[in-house]
């Protein structure tokens, strides 16, 4: 265990780990993806899919394991119990920085099929993570703007029609697509200029969920409900490299995803949709209650110890 080092130290060590342990398993995706591209047979793609998975399960157990000798962190982890590889999974998780990608990989590596999440096209031309993205078969999406639609109505439904075809590699095998309902990164300025209705969440957004839903074509069943909190307030990537981050909490909660939000119509139904947006408020209620629980006990816990 390297924890005991100062700041400025374990900082760039870690930093250098995460760095090294990217650029050995970086180097071997690149190596199995000419064999992908070259070779036009449906079940060599599918074998070379399967390895580039194995290799970026790897790439995470790196990961854990740098932390696991540099980090004295206390993970609560309840509700990852029980899960399978050989389900398919829809997950939603509040999002505080991008740690929140490294606590997901931790708690789910080799319990579910390694997380995906929608791209927008223009990043499959991104150095080295376009590639990478493209090889893990992460789905890429067109998404068109309300004023492009207004002044090209022949393009309404397009975007969706080509997420779906991205999305039928999928057939016939078990995913996981990870989705931050709130868009972006939790701030109080945020917080305050949305104005919303919750103590530790900004608003969800439940179209991103249904559009996810219907491109996946009925395969995702359950979701997992995922709320992660750092009872110190400290959520950065250089307060986890330099050991500031002591405790995290995870919570996971499975739901079934009711039989008629899988089935589209989301922009043409207004019935439909304000049931979806309900059900998705109603998770967001329970979750910010929760992150308020959790909380109040560290903090009770704190005051006990100190």
């Amino acid at each position: 265990m390297l924890s005991f080092l100062p700041p400025p130290i374990l900082g760039p060590l870690v930093f250098f780990l995460f760095g090294l342990n990217t650029l050995f398993w970086g180097a071997l995706l690149y190596l199995v993806i000419p064999a992908k591209v070259l070779v036009p047979h449906r079940r060599w793609k599918s074998g070379c899919t399967t390895l580039m998975t194995r290799i970026a399960e790897a790439w995470t157990c790196g990961n854990n394991w740098g932390l696991r000798m540099t980090q004295r962190i206390h993970w609560d982890v309840q509700g990852a119990e029980g899960l399978k590889r050989a389900s398919s999974y829809l997950v939603s998780c509040n999002h505080q920085s991008w740690v929140d990608v490294v606590v997901l990989h931790k708690v789910f590596n080799r319990r579910i099929p390694f997380p995906k999440f929608f791209l927008k096209r223009q990043l499959a031309w991104v150095p080295v993570l376009g590639g990478a993205w493209w090889a893990l078969d992460f789905p890429f999406m067109r998404r068109y703007t309300k004023s492009y639609l207004e002044a090209h109505p022949e393009k309404k439904g397009k975007d969706l029609e080509t997420t779906k075809k991205a999305c039928r590699k999928f057939a016939g095998r078990p995913v996981t697509i990870l989705n931050f309902l709130e868009g972006t990164r939790f701030t109080p300025e945020k917080h305050s200029h949305q104005d919303s209705p919750y103590r530790h969440l900004l608003r969800p957004k439940a179209g991103g969920v249904a559009f996810a839903l219907e491109a996946m074509g009925g395969r995702l069943r359950s979701l997992l409900d995922v709320t992660v909190v750092y009872p110190e307030k400290r959520t950065g990537f250089w307060d986890l490299f330099t050991g500031r981050i002591r405790r995290v909490v995870v919570r996971v909660r499975e739901f079934s995803i009711p039989e008629e939000f899988m089935r589209g119509g989301y922009l043409e139904n207004p019935e439909l949709r304000e049931r979806f947006q309900n059900w998705i408020r109603e998770i967001w209620q329970d979750k910010d209650s929760l992150i308020e629980d959790i909380l109040a006990r560290s903090a009770a816990s704190l005051s006990a110890t100190s």
